[in-house]
């Protein structure tokens, strides 16, 4: 590839990111009283809100109606084409329509207005034309002109598309502030990803317990000891009273300084031995904050006492991994 035309390449992305956040910079001057007017008809809504679009509109009302969907506001995408033939039943006398047409006119989307008045739905249209058919007849109108498309040709739609886009975005943020919709409402939306693992998933869920947690007694000799680590494969053992109370713990590090210390395996007992400075969490608490502290402290793993400081489980690093938090 010669040299000029990579220099083409280039100039025209440049030209078109230029262009496009030309557009997305204009767009913050309307939003005005007509936008805050939509927040409110929608956050009033009692049922769904309908997104619905035809062609690059139809793709960028499907994100907006998954956007809202996961940010607190019920919603999905309906066809307008097959709302005509059916579909119009998915629409109840409860839901409110979001309807995106960069020209305002799209026939498919006129053809619903008669069937939406008679139900009594709440209008709210985003097009790139104020002056349409669809803004008119809608209860609020939200404007996403642009002066003219990225394309050369000023016919395929990119800009106008990414201004719908922000536009939708900008709408649902606003109504996710409006609801106090929080993280881990946002995590409930989101069970599978990662995030809701991570403000979902509790250290109860992660964590050793009953046989598979490793615990020996103080007077436990350094050979028994080391016998429950290998046992348990947790690479250490929490060290408990009658009672199950939480004494201390001993780990790999504690064991390189008792070799060190050229402590005897049969007769030190792991009293002597082990760490009482022990970094503990409760059952209750989230697993990520479990995986904060061990990073915070260059930990592996953390004891889990209940609120008298009795002894309920361990949690490892190795647990966090495995259930994607780590």
């Amino acid at each position: 590839m010669s040299e000029q035309a990579s220099s083409n390449f280039i100039s025209s992305a440049r030209r078109t990111v230029k262009m496009e956040a030309e557009a997305v910079a204009e767009l913050e001057q309307r939003i005005d009283g007509d936008f805050a007017r939509a927040c409110e008809l929608l956050l009033a809504t009692p049922g769904r809100v309908i997104v619905t679009g035809m062609g690059k509109s139809g793709h960028i009302a499907n994100k907006v109606a998954a956007t809202l969907a996961s940010t607190g506001t019920p919603s999905f995408y309906v066809h307008p084409g097959e709302a005509s033939h059916g579909d119009m039943g998915m629409i109840t006398a409860d839901d409110s329509v979001l309807a995106l047409s960069n020209s305002g006119s799209t026939p498919e989307l006129l053809t619903l207005l008669p069937l939406l008045k008679r139900q009594g739905n709440t209008l709210i249209s985003m097009t790139g034309n104020p002056g349409s058919e669809l803004a008119k007849a809608s209860d609020a109108h939200l404007d996403s002109s642009v002066a003219t498309e990225a394309c050369p040709l000023d016919l395929a739609p990119t800009s106008s598309t990414t201004t719908a886009l922000v536009m939708g975005d900008a709408l649902a943020i606003a109504l996710l502030e409006a609801r106090g919709f929080t993280a881990e409402d946002f995590a409930f939306s989101h069970p599978g990803g990662t995030l809701g693992r991570k403000l979902l998933l509790k250290v109860s869920n992660v964590m050793q317990s009953g046989d598979e947690l490793p615990t020996v007694a103080p007077a436990t000799v350094l050979a028994d000891a080391l016998f429950e680590i290998s046992a348990k494969g947790l690479g250490m053992t929490t060290v408990v009273d009658d009672n199950g109370g939480l004494l201390g713990v001993f780990t790999d590090g504690d064991l390189r300084r008792a070799l060190d210390a050229k402590a005897d395996l049969n007769s030190t007992p792991i009293a002597d031995l082990m760490s009482t400075s022990v970094k503990t969490i409760t059952s209750d608490m989230l697993a990520a904050e479990a995986l904060r502290i061990m990073e915070e402290n260059k930990i592996s793993s953390l004891a889990v006492v209940d609120g008298d400081s009795r002894l309920t489980g361990v949690v490892h690093l190795l647990s966090l991994l495995r259930a994607g938090i780590a």
